[in-house]
């Protein structure tokens, strides 16, 4: 890694103005250029005159001969010596920067950072921070349903909910959501199979469907399946006349009302495709987006298999000493995909930089183009925080915000890129460092390896249960977990790092380790998941204060 280098070797390669030998001062009295010229106005008797006689001759010429006032040599002698020590102040600082550290001492592939004294705050939020707000979009007992008879609904919607675990809950709210402004019926969501992982997971492998649909029995009429009527079921996706596709990204409930229901009103039954984020959120009623959070938070429930495992390797986690630890989980997302996507640059051979040109001209061609402008193009992502945390940046940072050698961290993460010479920083500051594989027997997960949704459930939970959620890049997944500690109410710390400042700390060849420290503390301190008022084009998922909270 680049930028954690150790640059003590940087102190023999600069040189200082200071040292250089043979240099005349421009700043010296002409009548000391010429020494030749000098010696010959004194006679062999006067060079052989004690240095005593010099000293008096010296002595009679300031306090007798020289003209200049008494005044004005003291400002003289005082000017001289405030002259001096600020070159020696100077000196002192350009040779304390060449020969200190940068950040964390280098050996081979292990860091080596200072301590960092551990605060009171590490492991949660301040509590006079956390009781301003409660969750409030759950369901109200008692609350009369204001949906219509089924033979009066306005027809039948049906989606693919596309992508990963996380893309496709996102899905599910909003397709709720939209069965809600047009009063229709919402047909259970298929998951669509994901063309990375291959899974053919189904609703009800992950989900609970029962708890699903009578939670929101009051809000919008959920069926499990396309009315017996609608015979040809699979013309939903393969007839142009029975799809919506003109929708627009982050469209207004509006849109829904003058252009869907019409057609839904016409023709029964419609699909909606495609489905990822085409409903916005600050330009629909804040009774929708109330619904989308209790769709999130209260009826989409994991089955109790995977709740049940979830809490056994969160137990594990916090008693794998013997005693009982908070522990932190770690979203680190750093695999083949994200790096290649990401257009970023990152410290490997040239073997390994070849390859990686080489799978992005193929994945992304229209972007990779010739290659010669991506370099331009990966400093000024990583100048704007645009580029993934490497395991040994997020080291350090973790190290400067007091987290110990001995802190439990849960890693959720796929095959990280540049595999372990690229996580040992990281695994060798923090030892106590495993995944779910590590946690769990063979056996034990085997049940869950069916469905890959099933094994990113696990992990949503575990990161969800812990003490302390740390993200590394953007995705659906961070987004959610860091959205549910803040609905739960603030106290669960979720540190989402400053990639744009991180960057220039760790590009700075003078930055040593203490001011360092000062920045990761102070930048990182309204960075933990406390309550912030929403604004116009918040994300809902990550920040749901309003109108999914209300005032304690």
């Amino acid at each position: 890694m680049a930028e954690l280098r150790h640059s003590s070797s940087l102190g023999s390669r600069a040189s200082s103005p200071m040292n250089r030998d043979g240099d005349v001062s421009p700043l010296l009295p002409d009548n000391q250029l010429d020494d030749d010229d000098d010696r010959d106005r004194h006679s062999p008797k006067d060079r052989d005159r004690p240095l005593w006689s010099h000293f008096q001759y010296l002595r009679s010429f300031f306090n007798d001969d020289v003209r200049v006032p008494a005044k004005n040599s003291r400002i003289s002698l005082i000017l001289l010596i405030l002259l001096s020590l600020v070159g020696l102040f100077i000196i002192f600082s350009i040779v304390h920067k060449l020969n200190s550290p940068y950040l964390c001492k280098k050996d081979g592939i292990v860091l080596h950072c200072p301590h960092v004294k551990e605060s009171p705050s590490l492991w949660e939020n301040p509590y006079s921070a956390t009781t301003s707000w409660k969750p409030c979009a759950e369901r109200r007992d008692g609350v009369i349903s204001e949906l219509p008879p089924e033979n009066e609904t306005n027809g039948y919607i049906f989606i693919h909910a596309e992508g990963g675990l996380n893309q496709q809950r996102i899905a599910i709210c909003n397709a709720v959501a939209v069965a809600k402004i047009m009063n229709a019926t919402l047909i259970l969501p298929v998951l669509k199979q994901d063309q990375i992982w291959k899974d053919q997971t189904k609703f009800e492998d992950i989900f609970d469907v029962d708890h699903f649909i009578d939670y929101l029995k009051d809000d919008v009429r959920i069926v499990r399946d396309i009315p017996q009527w609608f015979t040809d079921k699979s013309e939903l996706f393969t007839s142009i006349r029975r799809t919506v596709k003109n929708i627009p990204k982050y469209a207004p409930a509006q849109f829904y009302v003058d252009n869907v229901l019409p057609r839904i009103k016409e023709k029964k039954i419609m699909a909606l495709k495609p489905f990822v984020d085409r409903l916005g959120y600050d330009n629909v009623p804040p009774d929708i987006n109330r619904l989308r959070c209790r769709v999130n938070y209260h009826a989409l429930k994991f089955l109790p298999d995977i709740e049940q495992m979830a809490d056994l390797l969160a137990s594990r986690m916090r008693n794998r000493t013997g005693s009982s630890n908070p522990y932190m989980a770690l979203h680190l997302r750093f695999e083949k995909g994200m790096v290649g996507l990401s257009f970023c640059d990152f410290v490997g051979t040239r073997e390994e930089k070849t390859k990686m040109a080489e799978y992005r001209k193929k994945e992304w061609p229209r972007r990779y183009k010739n290659g010669s402008h991506l370099w331009q193009l990966a400093l000024q992502k990583r100048k704007e925080g645009r580029c993934p945390l490497e395991p040994g940046e997020v080291a350090v940072i973790l190290r400067a915000m007091g987290y110990p050698k001995e802190t439990q961290i849960y890693v959720a993460s796929g095959q990280v890129y540049g595999g372990q010479n690229r996580m040992a920083p990281l695994r060798n500051m923090f030892p106590n460092l495993v995944t779910k594989e590590e946690l769990a027997t063979k056996e034990e997960l085997d049940s869950f390896r069916k469905h890959v949704t099933s094994l990113a459930a696990l992990d949503f939970l575990v990161c969800l249960k812990s003490d302390v959620f740390v993200m590394t890049h953007g995705g659906n997944f961070a987004k959610l977990i860091i959205g549910a500690r803040r609905y739960m109410g603030h106290r669960l710390k979720s540190i989402k790092p400053d990639k744009g400042l991180m960057s220039k700390s760790f590009g700075d060849p003078y930055m040593g380790w203490a001011p360092f420290v000062e920045d990761v503390v102070v930048t990182h301190q309204t960075r933990t998941g406390l309550p912030e008022e929403t604004f116009p084009n918040y994300d809902l998922w990550e920040n749901p204060l309003t109108p999914c909270m209300c005032k304690a």
